[in-house]
This record gives structure tokens, sequence and C-alpha cells, in this order.
């Protein structure tokens, strides 16, 4: 493919990360890549936008590529993308990501403002990466990287765009799912649990039945209304010792072995008062027989959702964060807004990707702030929580910054040496090389490999 980078940092080729698509390019080297410093040359494109306009239309894959700058892109990149829009260029059609670096607040905003205006400019988008700025420096950080990279080619050759959605508008059609009349042959090794609630309601049930069809695993089907909840959630911290509910109706061991052993979860609902209903919300409360403990982390969701979601935001981001600070990857919202029929294969499609390839993305806001808060809440309460302080010990929640005490020192160091006039002057002009320095580093070491 013919990947233009739009590099929307102002410091251009010293932009840390971009040294991520450095070293994302000698993994791939059958692709061909243009970079365009977009955010330190934006007065020149301002002045000529002809070469610009030339590797736009020449891209199949556009990436955007910068850092946070306060919960947006750069004001460079910003007004980039107001340039193409003025230019009228025709972007329909081509695939497009995006790749941030950040401390991971507000990183969403940013991301959703590169998805709207990617839906805008008619490009296929395909969600991106969010790293922490030193990621690129961690194995585990490029393995995402790398697996992100190649989810965007296997989206892009398999057309799994998202689907660009619009806000509701009086009289919006919803579309109305079809059952295939034959079952999917179901080849794949795992299970999809589905947990809905359907109570009358012949749109959603039709949606449901169609995915059990299309499901490229055996799929059970867990209906809300059929399980006698003898109430909500009481509050009352019974469980915090052993995981044990107070009521005596069986949920707590039904939803372990009927619903958390399963491979992958969907949910699928109506749209009702701007959440997911009552009952759901039921079920949702009672999970707390697992405390704050991330028991499916690394199994993929999905959403199957009847309705105008896009006139609801709020709902939205609830659907994000539950599954970020659950640990999982979200792999498709169907909704029928749009051709639910597609929408609802496509979901299966990259279902059974995630499955298979155990594809993960890293957290962004939503799970690392919602994690962090967690994380100090669990140390703070390990006497009355003791299941959620051993699952967190066990699996290295206990990330507390103060404990990188090298980093701590060395901070001071620099900040000290910076104090002084005269060594903050010979400082300054190789800070940037500075930093750069282990991220060469790494890249030098990707090059060895090949």
């Amino acid at each position: 493919m013919n990947i233009l980078i739009l590099n929307g940092s102002p410091t251009g080729d010293g932009s840390i990360t971009l040294q991520t698509m450095h070293y994302i390019r000698e993994f791939f080297p059958e692709h061909s890549y243009e970079n365009l410093n977009v955010g330190q040359w934006i007065k020149a494109i301002e002045k000529d936008f002809s070469s610009a306009k030339e590797m736009l239309e020449k891209a199949e894959l556009i990436l955007f590529c910068y850092p946070v700058y306060t919960f947006l892109v750069p004001s460079q990149l910003h007004r980039f993308i107001e340039l193409i829009k003025e230019q009228g260029i025709d972007l329909g059609g081509k695939y497009a990501s995006q790749l941030s670096t950040s401390k991971h607040f507000y990183d969403t905003t940013a991301h959703e403002f590169i998805r709207e205006n990617c839906a805008d400019l008619g490009l296929k988008y395909v969600r991106g990466l969010s790293a922490d700025m030193e990621d690129l420096l961690k194995k585990k950080g490029q393995k995402e990287a790398l697996d992100w990279f190649r989810h965007v080619l296997w989206a892009a050759g398999n057309d799994q765009a998202e689907t660009s959605r619009m806000p509701a508008r009086d009289g919006a059609q919803l579309s109305g799912a079809t059952v295939p009349e034959d079952a999917k042959r179901q080849d794949g090794q795992g299970s999809i649990a589905l947990v809905t609630d359907i109570h009358d309601d012949p749109e959603l049930a039709a949606m449901v039945e169609r995915f059990v069809r299309v499901s490229p695993y055996p799929c059970k089907v867990i209906d809300l209304r059929r399980f006698p909840f003898a109430g909500g959630c009481l509050g009352c911290f019974h469980c915090a010792s052993d995981g044990t509910c107070v009521y005596k109706d069986g949920f707590d061991s039904y939803l372990r072995e009927n619903i958390q052993d399963a491979s992958a979860t969907v949910y699928a609902f109506t749209i009702k008062d701007h959440s997911m209903g009552s009952r759901f919300k039921m079920y949702d409360d009672r999970q707390f027989c697992n405390g704050h403990r991330t028991v499916t982390m690394g199994k993929p969701v999905g959403y199957i959702i009847n309705g105008y979601l896009s006139a609801e935001p709020n709902l939205q981001m609830l659907i994000k964060a539950r599954a970020q600070v659950g640990g999982n990857y979200l792999t498709r919202i169907a909704c029928n807004e749009a051709e639910i029929d597609r929408e609802i294969d496509a979901l299966a499609a990259e279902l059974r990707y995630a499955v298979e390839n155990d594809y993960q993305q890293p957290a962004d806001f939503y799970g690392v702030g919602g994690m962090k808060i967690f994380r100090d809440l669990i140390y703070t309460m390990q006497g009355l929580m003791r299941e959620d302080h051993r699952f967190y010990k066990k699996h290295g929640f206990y990330d507390f910054p103060q404990k990188r005490a090298g980093m701590i020192a060395g901070m001071y160091l620099v900040g000290s040496m910076m104090n002084n006039r005269k060594l903050a002057k010979k400082i300054g002009a190789n800070m940037t090389k500075g930093m750069l320095m282990p991220y060469q580093s790494v890249i030098g070491k990707a090059k060895r490999k090949k």
C-alpha cells in the first residue's frame, strides 16, 4: 500500500510519536511510506498546498500521527485538516487510522476528533493506537504497536472499516435484520456468551438471531428476563471477603459458569431511557460479586444495539469505558442506524479475528484513569476487600509512581541542571537528541533482527 504519515508534531522529525512509525516500518518494508511534517511546516503548506494535495491523492492509507495537546491534536494538525476541507480534496474510499502518544489524559477526545473528521472527509476509518510516550521502550509497547498496524492492514484488506454514523434526524429509519435460512458452519475453537434483554422486542430478536446464525463460534444466549433475580445489589459487602453473594438465587455461580467462561461476550439491547434498561442495570450491579476484579480481562466484547445510538453520547462513552476498565477489546458496536445485516456480520468477523489472534489494545484514558482510581481504592481498603487485594497483587496492578525512585531522582538531577542558566543553555540545544536516543536504540535493534 501507499501509506502517508501526517506528522502533526511541531518538532517534525524530532517527534517521539514518529519514532513508533519508524519502528513499525522496519517490520513492514513491503509497503511504501511518505512522511509529511504538517505540524512543522503548516505555514508553508498554507501558502502552497499543491505538494500536500498530491501526496494525499496518491495515498491509499492515511495515518494521523501526533502527540495529544490539551484534549485534542496540536493546532497545526487541526489547521491542516481545515485546509483539506477548504481545498475540497476527494479522499472518499481511502483508509485512515491514527497513532498518538501521551500520558493518556483525554487522548479519547483527541481520537474522537480525528475519527469525526475522517467521517467528514469520506475516509474509511480503522481504530487507532493510543500509546504512552514510553511504550516503544518496552517489549509490551513494541508488540502493541506491531499488533495495531497489522490489524489496520487486515481491516483495510477485508473492508472492515468502522461505520460512520451521523446524528439521528427526525424521520430517520432504522434497518431491520434478516435471518439466514441456513446456519453458518461454526468451525472456530471458542464460544460466545450473548447477554440480552429481548422482552417482546421483535427487532432486537431478529438481530440476535442473525448473529447466532453467523457467529464463528457456538453462541449461548443469556436472556436476562429468564433469570430469577431475587433483587438488585444491596451494597452490603457480603461478597467482599470470598465473592459469595448474600442472595441465594445463584447468580454469582451462574455468572461464572455460563458467561465469564466464554471466549468472548456480546451484549444486545434496545436503547431505553438513555441506557440499556433497568434489567441490564440490575445485571451489571449484581456483578459486584466479583468486586473490582477484572475477571474477564483479555476477552473481547461486542455490542448489538437497536436504536439511535448516535443521539446518545453518554451511552457511547459508558460502553467504551466499561470495556476499557474491564481490560476487554471492544471489537465493534453493531447498530441498526446503519445496514444492520452488514454490521452484525462485521461484528462476527472482528470477534473471530480478536479471539484467534489474541488481539488486545492498550488502554486509553478511560481504562488507565479508571484502574488507577480502583488501584488506590483497593490498596487502602485491602483489609475489607481481600479478594480484590489478592487479585490486584497477583496481576501487578499496584504500580504506584513512588516506586520509580530512579526516575524521580533523575528528574531532580535534570531539574537542578536546568535551573543553572549556563548549563540550561548548553543542554537545551541537545535536549531533543538526548530524548530520542533510547528510541533510536530500539529501532536499531529492530533493524538488526531483520
